[in-house]
């Protein structure tokens, strides 16, 4: 029987719950490979995971620096007139050296000069010609930065693992390291499947559809912290799709597809992947995204894994942010793969699939109450939840999780919502 005389059959797989779909994952899913790392510039740094111990290899400061603007004076120094010897700025050595009844002016994080050990504010100063008057008198040590007061020598700065961010970067490059050695990025291929769809820019022909899953799925990726390869669109043909997966399986370290894992005549990503490697599960009581399949492949002694994403573009998406995007993260590196999840008060009733997991598009708000001081949640959806209005995740910022039960779910009440624009926890 060749391929377009294929029948539709019911899925041999058995449905499975979200939760046991994120366990098979994590269970199957690799950390990163060891020996998969790159030297990153600090000006790219950010968002990577360290590859290395970072440490300070001198004190820092360097040297007793001051903390404000005023001026470096003795302590024991009783004369309430001091005669100005001149300025100490940042970044070089004035040579001055403060004895009793002088005093030198100091700009912030300027080296302390010799002799000095206190600095007064200038607000406690007043100043005529090349004359102080001091107005309180300081004790010492007043407003001084010791040497090694921030990092010692020799000290742990940062451990292997670490996510990087604007602070991490700072440390890195107070111990005077350009580079970084970091976990290298993972690298998806991303692939759409489908003689319906055409690349935008094309002309589509009567019955065929513009491909946009491919380029929302490349942008979610790259957000996970991972590297994003386009492989185009496959045809629905099983050689072209077999060869194309071997080729993708070969040259990065997971693979994406999207559309052919329903059960219609044509759909033969789950046979081919059935063929080549271990399905863990090819259903999922979820809406939207049911026939969410995920396999692992042996490929030249690494196991890879491959997500089959269903072709509608909001199942595609939300499969992505529940499944796809916490492995990616574990590739990655990451210890904190899932998003925050805090329950919401309802803006109005909502519709429900009473047999289904269904996760909503939604908007949340976030309220300060003044009475108890601390935050509560309320939540809109995003308008009509069809799983290929793709203006349902336009703005939405969570995905509310309506577990399976009544079919409608009324004003007022509070169900649990997974938050789309927080840090993993």
């Amino acid at each position: 029987m060749s391929e377009t005389e294929r029948i539709m059959r019911p899925s041999a797989f058995p449905m499975i719950e979200p939760e046991e779909a994120t366990r098979l994952i994590f269970e199957n899913v690799p950390g990163p490979d060891p020996a998969a790392v790159e030297a990153v510039p600090l000006a790219e740094g950010d968002g990577r995971i360290l590859a290395e111990d970072i440490s300070a290899t001198e004190d820092m400061p360097p040297f007793n620096t001051t903390a404000v603007d005023g001026y470096a004076l003795l302590e024991a120094d009783l004369e309430q007139s001091r005669r100005i010897l001149g300025d100490q700025t940042a970044g070089r050595l004035s040579g001055l050296r403060v004895v009793p009844g002088t005093a030198v002016r100091i700009m912030t994080g300027a080296p302390m000069p010799d002799g000095a050990d206190s600095v007064i504010m200038v607000e406690y100063t007043g100043e005529a010609g090349d004359t102080l008057n001091v107005q309180m008198p300081p004790k010492a040590g007043d407003n001084i930065r010791p040497k090694g007061q921030d990092l010692q020598a020799g000290q742990l700065v940062l451990k292997a693992g670490t996510l990087v961010g604007p602070a991490e970067v700072g440390l890195i490059a107070t111990v005077n390291k350009p580079t970084f050695l970091a976990v290298r990025r993972p690298r998806i291929a991303v692939v759409s499947t489908g003689d319906e769809i055409v690349e935008p820019g094309e002309q589509a022909h009567p019955g065929q559809i513009y491909d946009s899953n491919r380029f929302s799925l490349i942008s979610a990726v790259r957000r996970a912290y991972a590297e994003p390869v386009s492989l185009g669109i496959a045809p629905d043909t099983k050689e072209d799709l077999r060869e194309l997966i071997h080729t993708a399986l070969a040259n990065y370290d997971g693979l994406i597809t999207s559309g052919g894992v329903s059960v219609g005549k044509l759909d033969l990503v789950k046979e081919l992947l059935e063929e080549i490697g271990t399905i863990h599960f090819g259903r999922v009581n979820l809406k939207p995204g049911k026939p969410l399949t995920f396999v692992t492949v042996e490929q030249g002694g690494k196991r890879k894994p491959v997500f089959g994403l269903p072709g509608f573009p909001v199942s595609s998406l939300v499969s992505f942010e529940l499944f796809v995007r916490p492995a990616i993260l574990k590739m990655g590196g990451r210890t904190n793969l899932q998003r925050q999840v805090v329950q919401v008060k309802l803006e109005h009733r909502i519709s429900h699939s009473p047999d289904r997991n269904e996760f909503v598009r939604a908007i949340v708000t976030e309220h300060f109450d003044q009475v108890t001081g601390s935050y509560r949640y309320t939540a809109r959806t995003t308008g009509a939840q069809n799983s290929s209005r793709l203006l349902s995740m336009l703005g939405a910022n969570a995905l509310l999780r309506l577990a399976p039960g009544p079919a409608l779910i009324e004003e007022g009440q509070t169900v649990p919502a997974l938050l789309l624009d927080r840090p993993e926890v």
